[in-house]
């Protein structure tokens, strides 16, 4: 079965620059667009960023736009999420996703298929 298994979040301070990963087995990333996506407690999911199957096309968040970049590494079927000057209010749980709709610019959770399990990520003042 498909699995997107992320990892790189823990406690961090702000203004720290994490990197999470989402490494996918029995999926090529290079098939699909790729997202993160974020969820707080008390708050809905929302949309963090995405990358086009291509790699040649980013949309983030404008919560996010100028500090955090997504990106692929399509040889080991990784996608990262650089986070610099990290705020308070990032602090969720980050999920990866894949969406095989190849429409990067649709930020919908519900047209990703497939998700991680999820890491946290809590940023102390």
């Amino acid at each position: 079965q498909v699995q997107l298994v992320e990892s790189g979040g823990g406690l961090v301070q702000a203004g720290d620059s994490p990197r999470l990963s989402c490494a996918a087995s029995r999926l090529t990333v290079s098939d699909y667009v790729m997202g993160w996506f974020r969820q707080a407690p008390g708050k809905e999911r929302e949309f963090v960023a995405a990358i086009s199957w291509s790699g040649g096309r980013t949309v983030y968040a404008d919560s996010v736009k100028g500090r955090f970049t997504i990106s692929r590494d399509n040889a080991k079927n990784t996608v990262y999420l650089q986070m610099n000057s990290l705020k308070f209010e990032d602090t969720a749980v980050y999920y990866c996703a894949a969406s095989s709709a190849r429409i990067v610019g649709d930020t919908r959770w519900n047209r990703y298929d497939y998700w991680g399990q999820g890491t946290q990520v809590t940023v102390s003042l």
